[in-house]
């Protein structure tokens, strides 16, 4: 309990400062070195998901650290409620809250202040009304059983440290005939610990991602029907150079060099689209 703990609050104080970045850069500061950061643009996991014709607007998308688009892919409907998990700077309920109007309501959840700060002032930048961001834990959702047709998110559920608690949480506040519509981190081959903490380094992600088979099970025992998952995007050696260059100096396992880790992880891990339903 106590790891589970303090990796929650690795979690929180790394994206709290991602917020803070973005929140000086709005305010017209940088957030150190010898470019501003927010944006993703660099990033290969994080770049290029979105159209910038489309963003609601330009703090959301700047704000942006997610591997997939989910509501490009969700089919969300005009009156359907909207939650989405580890909602970070809003951009995924903003065009989420777009797509449902103007009867449907889109929530976020997320349990960083700083990330609420700066979801509330990219919706009110974006002037649009239908959104609400609410404080919690993605594995205890402050909403009541039924209460939402569509649960999405954005590589977000690769940092629980209890993703079955997270997966049941959300089949809970689905109603009937509900969906599951998430992008995630997945990895496509079971990795040594040591490997796949250095996946969750590349990936900006922490805890760790599953294996896809094992996300499809835990799927599945919360009780989702028609549990799928679709490789969104995959990374080249280029890209996993990028990644490479980013890491924090001494993180790689003892003596393993660069080019080793990246022989050891090509092909290892994906971007992907998940999907599941609550048939009753």
């Amino acid at each position: 309990m106590a790891e589970q703990l303090e990796l929650r609050e690795a979690v929180r104080e790394h994206y709290a400062s991602a917020a803070r970045s973005s929140l000086q850069l709005a305010d017209g500061g940088c957030c150190g070195g010898t470019a501003c950061c927010g944006d993703g643009a660099n990033d290969p996991v994080s770049s290029g998901l979105y159209d910038a014709d489309d963003a609601p607007s330009a703090g959301a998308l700047a704000s942006s650290l997610g591997c997939g688009n989910p509501t490009a892919l969700a089919e969300l409907l005009p009156g359907q409620d909207v939650l989405d998990l580890g909602s970070g700077g809003g951009l995924d309920v903003l065009l989420s809250a777009r797509r449902v109007a103007p009867d449907g309501m889109a929530y976020g959840l997320d349990m960083t202040d700083e990330m609420l700060e700066l979801a509330e002032r990219n919706r009110a930048e974006a002037g649009i009304a239908n959104a609400t961001f609410i404080k919690g834990t993605i594995e205890d959702i402050p909403l009541a059983d039924a209460s939402v047709d569509v649960v999405i998110s954005n590589c977000v559920i690769n940092l629980s440290t209890d993703k079955d608690a997270v997966l049941r949480e959300a089949f809970r506040v689905l109603r009937p005939g509900g969906r599951f519509a998430v992008s995630d981190i997945v990895l496509l081959r079971p990795l040594a610990p040591e490997w796949v903490s250095l996946v969750g380094l590349w990936t900006g992600c922490i805890a760790g991602a599953l294996v896809d088979a094992d996300y499809l099970a835990k799927l599945e025992a919360a009780g989702f029907a028609g549990a799928g998952i679709q490789i969104t995007r995959t990374y080249t050696r280029d890209d996993l150079v990028d990644m490479a260059g980013t890491l924090p100096p001494g993180s790689l396992p003892g003596g393993v060099t660069p080019e080793e880790a990246i022989l050891s992880l090509e092909g290892a891990f994906a971007s992907a689209f998940i999907r599941g339903e609550k048939s009753h």
